[in-house]
């Protein structure tokens, strides 16, 4: 697991240009507005003292596969259609990110569980770059019981439900919930979200996706 200190995405808008920055101060700009001027969807709901609180969200369970290593993620309701690389750790303990001039590149955390294995399964994009929105720039649009659908290098293809959609504070990111396996093929699809902080750089929250595997083809 990454360190808890630096297992929050690094991705976001610190290289921006300055055109691009005004529209991003607004919660990301594309990830909430999809920067087409309309309103869309409202973004995925800040963490409350009551969280647990939410109603269930019934799931069954499809059987887990062997492992074996993602090379693409598909997810329809936000058309997100991108190749899969692995990352890692760097020598501090933070979990690497994809390269911010790659626009449609997801990343696996391969120390994890793989897509559709028993465990928790990690996959992580950018929000947007210099040129603008980036493979998750839509993320936080998901809601409960949209898909997910990652291809395998055994050419099998895992099916996740998604069952939670919120954005958490760096500050106050979620390490064991995010990684901590659960006896379950799970997913967690992560990406930048809240506001940008001009002087930190970046967002200052991430959007956390949790989806169940619900079935295999």
């Amino acid at each position: 697991m990454p360190r808890a200190e630096h297992s929050t995405v690094r991705c976001g808008p610190g290289v921006l240009t300055a055109g691009a920055v005004a529209v991003a101060v607004l919660l990301g700009g594309w990830l909430v507005h999809d920067g087409a001027g309309t309103t869309g969807s409202p973004p995925p709901p800040p963490v409350a003292a009551d969280a647990g609180a939410r109603s269930p969200f019934p799931i069954a369970y499809a059987p887990a596969l062997p492992p074996s290593p993602p090379t693409r993620i598909r997810i329809p309701s936000i058309k997100v259609d991108a190749p899969v690389s692995g990352l890692g750790l760097d020598a501090a303990g933070h979990l690497t990110s994809p390269p911010m001039t790659e626009r449609n590149l997801a990343g696996w955390y391969r120390d994890g569980a793989a897509p559709g294995a028993d465990g928790t399964a990690v996959v992580l994009g950018h929000v947007d770059n210099r040129t603008g929105p980036t493979v998750f720039h839509r993320l936080g649009l998901l809601r409960r019981g949209d898909t997910v659908e990652i291809t395998r290098q055994d050419h099998r293809t895992a099916v996740f439900t998604v069952t939670d959609v919120r954005t958490h504070p760096k500050t106050a990111f979620p390490t064991e919930a995010v990684y901590a396996a659960t006896g379950h093929p799970e997913l967690r699809v992560l990406t930048c979200g809240g506001r940008f902080d001009r002087k930190a750089g970046g967002y200052d929250s991430n959007v956390v996706v949790t989806a169940h595997l619900t079935a295999t083809r």
